[in-house]
């Protein structure tokens, strides 16, 4: 029987998608979680399993208005941009995290470009 829990569905993806997406020193792998009412970003150098910057709705500097929507999802696309350039990194690889690319998940990726 087809499974129809959301949440086990989400994670089934998001496993067939992190055997192929890695991230390395040069490239590390800028990682989305959305819930209902957050979302939170990181990147991750795989190699050494460490988070370099992350940036999340949950932060006080951040946490304006709802942070489930469409202008959230920007601002944290815009901030994790910020903290990776004062870091050094140009370049991602980037993992949806078993969400559809689309909405909120869309707007923070276009905002990190």
């Amino acid at each position: 029987m087809a499974n129809t829990n959301r949440a086990e569905i989400r994670t089934a993806i998001h496993s067939r998608i992190r055997r192929k997406v890695r991230g390395n020193t040069e490239r590390p792998r800028l990682a989305i979680y959305r819930s209902l009412n957050h979302i939170y970003a990181q990147v991750i150098d795989d190699r050494i399993g460490k988070t370099i910057v992350s940036a999340s709705t949950t932060e006080k500097d951040l946490r304006t208005g709802s942070g489930g929507n469409l202008d959230a999802a920007r601002r944290i696309g815009q901030t994790i941009a910020e903290r990776a350039l004062a870091k050094g990194i140009e370049q991602v690889v980037f993992d949806r995290g078993g969400y559809l690319y689309h909405g909120r998940v869309k707007a923070l990726t276009d905002a990190a470009r």
